[in-house]
């Protein structure tokens, strides 16, 4: 009967003396979009690297957009290849007009994990254009 008297006073006491933790959540006065797909998460990783090497292709005046993945495999050294198919709309083409091309990547996800083999994988974040074909019209 002792000890749990002693072991209530503990509580209040750790209650009373220990700090409290206060966290402030920020407010968000509009939302945007409301609704995001897995694609969408990773077309905002892959697009940065996809602009630069169409700007390459076909120069500056351009727009594009993706139609589809095509495959994906994985790479034993914890990496993924890509295929993904686009569309291309440039100065050079028609108004209106796009070009199908096809473009792998491999995404290398950072290998921080104690979970993962780190004598296959040893890399950080990292994305690479290993191809880029103009498809046949």
């Amino acid at each position: 009967m002792m000890i749990k008297q002693y072991l209530i006073l503990l509580g209040f006491l750790l209650t009373a003396f220990a700090p409290i933790q206060n966290v402030n959540a920020e407010t968000i006065s509009k939302v945007e979009g409301g609704y995001v797909t897995t694609e969408d998460i990773f077309g905002d990783i892959v697009f940065p690297t996809l602009d630069k090497k169409i700007e390459k292709e076909y120069g500056h005046n351009l727009s594009w957009q993706w139609e589809r993945i095509v495959g994906i495999s994985y790479n034993v050294n914890h990496s993924y290849d890509v295929d993904l198919k686009i569309q291309v709309s440039s100065e050079r083409n028609k108004p209106f007009e796009y070009v199908d091309d096809q473009v792998k990547l491999r995404i290398s996800p950072s290998c921080d994990s104690e979970k993962l083999n780190q004598l296959k994988c040893n890399h950080g974040f990292k994305i690479e254009i290993l191809d880029y074909k103009h498809l046949p019209q």
